[in-house]
């Protein structure tokens, strides 16, 4: 049997994981040093007050998890007889995954007629959970792990995400994005617009000023570059923003109609701690990213 899994940093909740069966690796945030394992730790993400803490002016850190907890999530699938795909964020994004490897291979060195597949989203929140979310759909349909890796190297790249960030103390902090200039902070109520390029980086591909016209940004991206989109989910994510995710909603489904399915996801608090509060994305199926 295949077992599915997945990881907190694609900004999947306990109840979407049950709905499409997958077993979820908690992916780990510290704040005063304490390390917090999301949906571990805590069963239901308490989003307005973990972004009031960012707001106060506390950044959390991140880090890798180690391969013997790696083998604590994958060695009784493979003691059970059954294969793993894993369906994870941008291994360009962390070292974690120098960890799994060496966990997988001494797993496989105990287990060797286990299988064990991975699809590298090359994103990360809402954009890995898009990818999560059709691959889910697909093993509830009966697809094989070949027809569903076939489908993941055709398709991976033409899920795009586009986001804005308020603060940028916080990308400055993780160190995760690309192209951000010192100038930019100084300057008063800019927004970088940042997407996720072919290999998996964040990268800052310019800036808007005020949260208007930031938003309308994302939209052109959503024109410009929008494939078949009513065959696919849109996903909107803020980081504790409900007002501007709404706004970017409603825009949406003037554009797409109202039988287009548009889901809003809440930022995860691991990924929250690299883009801070009322950052918001679009996630859709586009020509290229």
């Amino acid at each position: 049997m295949l077992i599915l899994f997945t990881d907190t940093d694609t900004d999947i909740t306990p109840a979407v994981a049950a709905q499409y069966g997958y077993r979820v690796i908690s992916m780990p945030y510290s704040i005063d040093c304490q390390t917090v394992y999301p949906f571990e730790d805590f069963d239901e993400f308490d989003s307005k007050t973990y972004y009031n803490t960012l707001r106060s002016g506390i950044i959390p850190k991140t880090g890798a998890i180690s391969p013997d907890r790696y083998k604590q999530y994958f060695e009784p699938v493979f003691a059970n007889g059954d294969d793993i795909l894993y369906v994870h964020f941008s291994s360009a994004m962390s070292k974690t995954f120098d960890n799994m490897t060496i966990a997988v291979r001494d797993l496989q060195e105990q287990y060797p007629d286990r299988h064990f597949y991975t699809i590298d989203t090359l994103g990360i929140s809402i954009l890995s959970l898009t990818i999560v979310k059709e691959i889910g759909d697909m093993y509830h349909a009966g697809k094989t792990v070949e027809e569903i890796l076939q489908w993941a190297k055709d398709e991976v790249q033409h899920f795009a995400v586009y986001f804005f960030a308020d603060d940028l103390k916080f990308f400055r902090h993780s160190g995760r994005v690309s192209g951000l200039t010192a100038s930019m902070g100084g300057l008063l109520g800019v927004r970088p617009i940042i997407y996720i390029n072919e290999e998996g980086q964040m990268i800052n591909i310019g800036r808007e000023r005020g949260r208007g016209r930031a938003v309308q940004r994302l939209l052109a991206y959503v024109d410009e570059l929008g494939d078949r989109i009513s065959e696919h989910r849109i996903l909107i994510a803020h980081a504790d923003a409900p007002d501007i995710a709404e706004e970017l909603e409603t825009a949406l489904r003037a554009k797409c109609g109202p039988d287009q399915q548009i889901e809003t996801i809440i930022v995860n608090p691991t990924i929250g701690a690299h883009c801070g509060p009322n950052c918001v994305g679009v996630c859709f199926h586009a020509k290229h990213r």
